[in-house]
């Protein structure tokens, strides 16, 4: 307790010296907090969307599919068996159909991935529903990143080329009924959207699908013949991969930051030992173990951090709750780089967060503080009462 008195009167009497490194240690903690608190977010925002969006509960996938080999899509189709039918018709799957188209928008090339998916399913939050239309033409809908690189609007009538599962090229006119807006660029970066007994039709492939996506609720239906399960863990993959691969720049940051902070408190402390060894000397003199002395000079510095968590939380707590409220708007194009990525990310701050940086602060400022104390140890009390070092 003595320990903590004197340790808090020698900062306070250091004054300036003592509030300047205090606050770049604080900076260190809201910045970080701030950085981590918006991954999670990110994180957080990525894995509702796509999980409403694209995956479900888990997705089937033909034996032959591989979305990172489009030679595979050719042969990446399967019939409905009955079993699949009947959990088709309870509502806990819902088919889609997948292969390779050309558009001609405004007499330009441009390949896209026709995708023939159940205007009645309640699975996804795609609005399938739309192509629930008989109005002239095929009925097609696209996503707004689509629609602005083809130059694309509600009503437009454009040419569609395929070729169907005996090798035959055919074609047709495809009218768009709807552009929706979404997160996931899986589902709309050059995707088209057409019923699914109509693609089925234009292929030859009558009661086939490539995958079969589950309700959230049902998830793993069991095993079907000629299908591969891909659960959460494989299908959210890359987006950990792609919120692991930003950490490492929040890492980065991290390092700067505590490196400035520990630097300032190392060089304080090697000041203060040098400048108050008279006062070093005289302690040991009048009873101060060595081991109580540099305890003393460790608390003064680990008293840093706690003066900056508390410094921190007066200025970064409004600061982050405000962030949190209002979100980061992202830059214009964020979308068009294929990420899963919300227009504004809304950052997500844990208790474990707080914590767990506050604890990691505290100890690696203790650490420090305690490495050129360790130089007290050596003193000859009658020297350092003469104000020689030895």
């Amino acid at each position: 307790m003595l320990a903590l008195k004197l340790a808090f009167r020698n900062l306070m009497g250091a004054r300036l010296r003592t509030w300047l490194n205090v606050f770049v240690l604080s900076l260190a903690f809201v910045l970080v907090i701030w950085f981590k608190g918006v991954l999670n977010g990110w994180d957080r925002q990525a894995r509702r969307e796509t999980i409403n969006w694209q995956i479900g509960g888990g997705q089937y996938w033909q034996e032959n599919y591989d979305p990172y080999d489009p030679f595979t899509i050719e042969d990446s189709h399967a019939l409905l068996t009955d079993s699949i039918q009947k959990e088709i018709g309870q509502g806990h799957l819902t088919p889609m159909l997948i292969s390779q188209a050309t558009i001609y928008p405004q007499g330009r090339i441009q390949n896209v991935k026709l995708q023939g998916v159940d205007p009645n399913q309640k699975i996804l939050a795609l609005p399938s529903e739309y192509l629930n239309t008989t109005d002239g033409g095929i009925p097609a809908m696209i996503g707004e990143r689509t629609a602005r690189n083809s130059k694309l609007s509600i009503g437009d009538f454009v040419t569609i080329r395929w070729r169907d599962a005996n090798g035959t090229f055919d074609a047709d006119e495809i009218r768009i009924v709807h552009i929706f807006k979404t997160d996931v660029g899986t589902m709309d970066m050059g995707v088209v959207w057409i019923p699914l007994k109509k693609h089925q039709e234009m292929m030859r492939l009558s009661n086939s699908a490539t995958i079969l996506t589950t309700a959230q609720e049902a998830g793993f239906r069991g095993p079907f013949t000629g299908w591969d399960f891909k659960d959460h863990a494989y299908l959210l993959k890359e987006i950990e991969a792609m919120i692991e691969t930003k950490s490492i720049g929040g890492i980065v940051m991290f390092l700067f930051l505590m490196s400035l902070a520990m630097l300032a408190i190392f060089d304080t402390q090697v000041l203060s030992i040098f400048r108050r060894q008279k006062e070093i000397g005289t302690q040991i003199a009048l009873g101060m173990t060595r081991p109580q002395v540099v305890t003393l000079f460790t608390i003064e510095g680990a008293m840093h951090s706690v003066f900056a968590a508390i410094l921190a939380a007066i200025y970064g707590a409004p600061l982050l709750a405000l962030q949190a409220k209002v979100g980061w708007k992202m830059p214009a194009g964020t979308d068009d780089f294929g990420l899963t990525i919300s227009e504004t990310i809304y950052p997500a701050y844990s208790v474990g967060l707080v914590l767990g940086t506050t604890l990691l602060v505290m100890i690696t400022t203790t650490i420090v503080s305690y490495l050129p104390a360790r130089r007290i140890a050596k003193m000859n009390p009658t020297d350092a009462i003469r104000g020689k070092i030895q």
